[in-house]
């Protein structure tokens, strides 16, 4: 499908339980948007979709899965992993990582569900209208 031709689109894939999936999350995810035009900050979603991983790999049980679902204007971004542990937000750092609060951060919202034997972590996110430069609200 050609950028002139724009829809929705849908992945479904599960990943392997090794670090490696991130890079291969990244490069599906990075396929999908471009694929169908999403005209938001392409490199937020990656981000996204490495920290949701990366959780998923190192407090998770089993196998991530990642589902991705949306147009031109949003993206739904899903990691599920067979682990019944929810995840809990901590304070951002070093230490303790960035994970959740860069998704809070670059994300529309986000949460938890619960699914048989385990859970998914969704976050939404849509393009951001930057500010003209020269418009008379900066003035």
């Amino acid at each position: 499908m050609g950028s002139e031709e724009v829809g929705t689109y849908q992945v479904d894939t599960p990943l392997p339980k090794e670090m490696g999936s991130i890079t291969a999350a990244r490069r599906i995810a990075r396929q999908a948007l471009a694929e169908f035009g999403y005209r938001g900050h392409h490199e937020d979603v990656l981000l996204v979709v490495s920290e949701l991983v990366t959780n998923a790999l190192v407090h998770g049980d089993g196998p991530p899965s990642l589902r991705m679902r949306g147009d031109a204007s949003r993206v739904r971004i899903e990691v599920g992993d067979d682990g019944e542990r929810l995840p809990e937000p901590r304070e951002p750092g070093p230490a303790n990582g960035w994970g959740l609060h860069v998704v809070g951060l670059l994300s529309t919202g986000w949460g938890i569900s619960p699914r048989d034997g385990g859970k998914v972590v969704w976050c939404e996110l849509e393009p951001r209208l930057a500010p003209i430069r020269g418009s008379r609200s900066e003035n």
